[in-house]
């Protein structure tokens, strides 16, 4: 699916790797179809920690689909001075927190979709 409010930020991925400091952008959702919160990280050198991290959340829409938050996270990549952008296919996980929105060691009572499944492919474990 085409998300065209996030397009300028895809189009700069699509230029590859262009140096340090790297955004990358990670979206999660309560499943694999809706965006509910985007993460933007700024990396600053390789194997570095995060140096500045951003988060938006939409409660009833797609994070993807929203003009307001793409301008937010394009306005947060240039203040970085980002010179690479990197986003993640898609949806990777649950949009709660581990020991934040939830406990620790367990899964999230708010999200039995991703209860079974990996986070990156999406298919369920066995």
């Amino acid at each position: 699916m085409h998300h065209k409010a996030i397009w300028p930020l895809t189009k700069r991925a699509n230029r590859g790797f262009r140096g340090y400091p790297v955004a990358t952008i990670a979206f999660y959702g309560p499943d694999d179809r809706r965006a509910s919160k985007v993460a933007v990280a700024i990396l600053p050198a390789q194997r570095a920690a995060a140096t500045d991290l951003k988060r938006w959340f939409s409660d009833g829409g797609d994070v993807r689909d929203d003009l307001d938050i793409a301008a937010a996270i394009e306005t947060f990549i240039e203040k970085s001075g980002a010179s690479s952008v990197v986003i993640a296919d898609g949806i990777i996980g649950c949009p709660h927190e581990e020991g934040v929105d939830y406990a620790s060691g367990v899964k999230c009572p708010q999200c039995p979709f991703w209860a079974e499944r990996d986070r990156w492919t999406g298919e369920l474990l066995q």
